[in-house]
């Protein structure tokens, strides 16, 4: 204690200090390490900082980052544009989002699109429908094959899910699944109405873009080889789907799951 130049009193009182700031640090450490890990190592500071605060914790985000950063935990990110797949282009329906993509209730505006996986036994399409409000993914099909039995299955799948669908905006790219009379019939026959983007402009449905790669990111990118078959791969996109609608948070929906929100805000209507 001399050779530091501290009294006996001052020099246990910072020892004591420094033990307890270890202790505290490290069941926030722990805490942080098992929202991470739940999470499948998904999550980066700002969505474990807000699952610290809904747990009830006071503390600052910068506290989080460093204390992350110290452990060496890091949320995926995306590494890559997505591509979707696409067909022949025409002028079916006018560009009625024409990239406004504000909504103030659940199903209010709809998007689709379909995206390509390619894995060690062949390629598998996924065809979902998300609500531009809640980020909720509606419905959707994965299939080895973008065949209109595809886009069937997912509008059957999204219909009975909710009866009343009179004037939702739904919203896709130019793809000629999107230009097929069967599918511009069935929008109409429940009150859709069908918005399309121009020509080659994936801005026009950046929604979805965001989507394809968050999903890609988080569950399929470095672990191609962990899916030996398309139902392996299957189970993995329910899974995925599952749990992005109803556990994972996001700032849009005020650090709520997707299917939460919605609930949340048809009551509040």
């Amino acid at each position: 204690m001399k050779a530091v130049g501290l009294s006996k009193s001052t020099y246990y009182y910072e020892l004591n200090h420094v033990c307890f700031d270890v202790i505290k640090n490290q069941k926030l450490m722990d805490e942080i390490n098992k929202i991470f890990e739940d999470n499948k190592q998904r999550y980066g500071v700002r969505r474990v900082h807000q699952e610290l605060l809904n747990k009830g914790y006071s503390i600052n985000h910068k506290r989080v980052q460093r204390l992350m950063h110290k452990m060496m935990l890091a949320g995926k990110r995306p590494k890559e544009k997505y591509h979707s797949y696409r067909g022949e282009v025409g002028r079916i329906a006018d560009n009625l989002i024409n990239r406004d993509f504000c909504t103030t209730v659940p199903l209010q505006k709809w998007t689709t699109d379909v995206s390509q996986f390619n894995l060690p036994w062949g390629k598998c399409y996924l065809s979902p429908i998300l609500d531009m409000n809640t980020n909720e993914v509606i419905s959707y099909d994965l299939s080895k094959s973008p065949n209109m039995e595809q886009i069937s299955n997912m509008l059957e799948r999204a219909f009975r899910k909710f009866s009343n669908t009179e004037g939702i905006i739904f919203h896709s790219d130019q793809g000629w699944q999107y230009q097929h009379a069967y599918y511009r019939n069935e929008l109409k026959k429940y009150g859709i109405i069908q918005s399309m983007s121009r020509k080659g402009n994936c801005y026009d449905n950046c929604i979805m873009e965001t989507f394809f790669g968050r999903l890609k990111t988080e569950m399929f990118y470095g672990h191609e080889k962990d899916f030996g078959s398309f139902d392996e791969f299957k189970k993995a996109i329910d899974e995925y789907i599952d749990y992005y609608n109803n556990r994972r948070i996001q700032s849009k929906t005020k650090w709520m799951p997707p299917v939460i929100y919605r609930k949340t805000s048809i009551k509040s209507a």
